[in-house]
Order: C-alpha cells, then structure tokens, then sequence
C-alpha cells in the first residue's frame, strides 16, 4: 500500500552521524571532526566533494524524487519532472527537501513530519510548479526560457553599470561616515554598591 522513504548511502549516513557530533557531541569529538565548516551537508550538493559521496546523493535523490511522485503526488502538474537534474533550482531545492524528509524519519514524534507535510512539500510543489511552468513538457525545446536575460545579466554594459552603482554607493557611505563628526566618549561611573550610572 505505501512504500518507505529512500535511506541515503552509507557514505551519507556517514555525513549525518559526524553533523550530529558537530551538533551534539563533546569538545573531543568536535576536534576529531576538524574543520566543521567543511563538513559535508547532503542538503547542499556542492558541500559533497568526495565522488562517492556526490554520486550517493543523486542516487538519493533520483529515489526520493519518485517516492515523492508516488506517494504524495496526484494531480500531474505537481510531479517532479524526470529532467529534475537539468535545472539547477530544482536540485537545489530537492535536496533541502529530501534532507527534512530524513531528518523526520530520525525524530522520536510526528511532528516534523506533520510539518514536512503541512510546509515543506507544499511549498516545495508551488515553487516548483511556479518556475517550471509547462517547459519540461515541450522536451525543453528551447533549452532554459531565462537564458537571454541571464547572458543580459551578464554582457559587459550591464555588468559595468552595476559595478558603477556598487562603487558610487560605497563611496557615498564613506563620505557619510568621514562627514559624521566624532563625538567625544563620556566616561561613566558605575556605584558598585547601588549599580547607578552617573
């Protein structure tokens, strides 16, 4: 009747067990750990620099993505569409997803997952519906619908203009902060009896 959620790899349930120490555990195992800010978090792909590691998550996430359309999906526009890895929001987005939908799978209650349910998938399916729209349908003809405004984004005037807004802006800030004149610091006594400033 229903089927379970997909289990990460094990070199991802590696991750979450170090996170949870990073989280959870003592100095010792903290220092053990290393770098904490290089830690790897499945729920931010390019966090994930081992090859194993990396392929394991999209092993995870093609599995998750059709336990979702499964389990939870009814109406067609709501299912993640099979060119998911072609758009970069989506796996993005996916992976945050996925990592909450484990992460309630670990909780001792169901709260989470009521939340998952009632919050993060919903609002999951309206952004991607939203940004995907029907393109996929179309075989992506086109390729990606915003590229001409991306390369606009991109081409050498607009760039230049916007670093020139950039640099007249911190100018200006910096003129407003050598305009400020400096107001002397006021020593303050504190009774050490009463706690009263004067």
């Amino acid at each position: 009747m229903v089927r379970p959620f997909p289990r990460p790899g094990p070199s991802l349930r590696l991750a979450y067990r170090e996170l949870q120490l990073a989280s959870d555990g003592d100095n010792v195992a903290r220092r053990e750990l290393g770098d904490l800010t290089r830690l790897p978090r499945p729920w931010i792909p390019t966090s994930l620099r081992r090859p194993q590691q990396r392929l394991e998550l999209w092993s995870w996430l093609e599995a998750a993505a059709i336990w979702i359309n499964h389990e939870l999906v009814f109406d067609p526009a709501d299912a993640i569409p099979a060119c998911w890895p072609e758009h970069a929001h989506l796996v993005h987005e996916l992976a945050v997803l996925v990592d909450q939908r484990y992460r309630c799978e670990l909780a001792l209650n169901s709260s989470p997952l009521e939340e998952w349910h009632r919050y993060a998938l919903p609002a999951f399916l309206d952004r991607m519906r939203h940004r995907v729209g029907t393109h996929c349908e179309d075989g992506h003809a086109g390729r990606w619908p915003a590229a001409a405004r991306f390369r606009t984004h991109l081409d050498d005037a607009h760039s230049t203009q916007r670093a020139a807004a950039f640099n007249d802006e911190a100018e200006a800030l910096q003129g407003s902060i050598s305009d400020t004149p400096s107001s002397p610091r006021r020593l303050r006594l504190i009774d050490e009896e009463t706690g009263e400033i004067t």
